[in-house]
């Protein structure tokens, strides 16, 4: 959408051009939309953001910038609705210059509890709003699809590149891949402008208590034990999450010629534990190790993820600026603070299970 106005400049009279973008982001009141809504509501004051967010036990209005009872409408409005609600998709890709959709399921521990929401949103879901992209090709400029590294399963080498061959080891990687792949079909089939992101594990402030790092930080706040797969040997990529919404924006803002049909990583390029991941925690949070706690390892677990981000830095100059420690530090000062946004989430914190010795647990 563009808007023509006049300014004077150094006291000259002089017309210019200011674009304003719509962004309309799915799934923009879970954890990573919400932290990318937060993201663009600062730093571009001139575009409109459209949220559209079923709202599930993971997304919560709180999250947002603004309070929507106060701003509905102006810099920022909300939409309640699914993202398999194929008119009301349609309707709001319509208004919308670029979409960025995060909207889906994401749990692996939740995806082996009860995995048919995951490919009735992750799947379904992706075909609704890759559907309406195409029904409004000429004016949507490009699709931004939200993927996951979990596609790749175990790391067959030092580090995972773009190249590496999909391997789901849960159901919910089953499901990211199959979106994961219908984007990239839409690409190839139509020559729709679509890029795929796949994020390493993220962390940081708002994010629902079943994940990792958010569950061993407000374990040290309640005094309660950590729960650790396995032995803990299990390693994974963290990336905080500002350095994620930092990578879609430069997405967002490329050259489409560059990016289209393309496929980034974004990530650390290094690997932590879980059982360091909870050592970290416990040693920042000023607590004793003696409270780490071990359970059965998860079905369907990935043993190792690495990242290769070559391709984004090569392609778009991105690569993470905050640390694990910095990022960490930021982390478990949120929650510390924001007890009152967390507490609900409690209750949902732990997902029973039947683990591969068939013993009943709680991940």
């Amino acid at each position: 959408m563009g808007q023509r106005v006049s300014k004077s400049l150094q006291e000259k009279s002089k017309e210019i051009i200011i674009v304003i973008k719509t962004i309309l982001v799915t799934g923009g009141a879970g954890f990573i939309g919400s932290n990318f809504v937060r993201y663009i509501y600062n730093k571009y004051p001139d575009y409109k953001i459209i949220v559209l967010d079923a709202l599930t036990y993971a997304g919560f209005i709180e999250n947002l910038p603004v309070d929507i009872n106060k701003e509905n409408g102006d810099r920022l409005s909300f939409w309640y609705g699914n993202v398999k609600n194929g008119e009301l998709v349609d309707t709001l890709v319509s208004q919308s210059d670029v979409v960025v959709h995060f909207a889906a399921e994401t749990h692996v521990t939740r995806s082996i509890y009860d995995n048919y929401i995951f490919f009735e949103t992750d799947v379904l879901g992706t075909q609704v709003i890759a559907n309406a992209a195409l029904k409004y090709k000429n004016h949507v400029e490009r699709f931004i699809h939200i993927s996951t590294s979990e596609v790749y399963g175990t790391a067959r080498s030092e580090k995972m590149n773009e190249e590496e061959p999909l391997m789901p080891m849960s159901p919910y990687a089953a499901a990211k891949v199959g979106a994961d792949r219908l984007v990239y079909s839409y690409w190839a089939t139509y020559e729709l402008p679509f890029v795929i992101i796949r994020p390493f594990n993220n962390y940081g402030p708002y994010q629902h208590l079943e994940k990792a790092v958010s569950r061993f930080i407000t374990s040290c706040i309640l005094d309660e034990p950590i729960r650790v797969h396995g032995d803990g040997s299990v390693a994974r990529d963290f990336i905080f999450v500002e350095d994620t919404c930092r990578a879609i924006d430069r997405v967002m803002h490329a050259d489409i010629e560059k990016v289209k049909g393309e496929i980034f990583n974004v990530a650390s390029e290094h690997h932590r534990t879980i059982l360091s991941i909870a050592q970290d925690v416990v040693r920042m949070m000023g607590k004793d190790e003696s409270i780490i706690k071990f359970i059965g390892d998860r079905p369907g677990q990935v043993f190792r993820h690495t990242g290769d981000i070559a391709k984004i830095q090569r392609i778009l100059g991105w690569s993470p600026e905050i640390s694990w420690e910095e990022g960490l530090g930021k982390t478990i000062e949120w929650y510390r603070k924001n007890r009152h946004l967390w507490e609900k989430q409690l209750w949902m914190r732990a997902v029973p299970i039947i683990t591969k010795s068939g013993k009943r647990e709680l991940h």
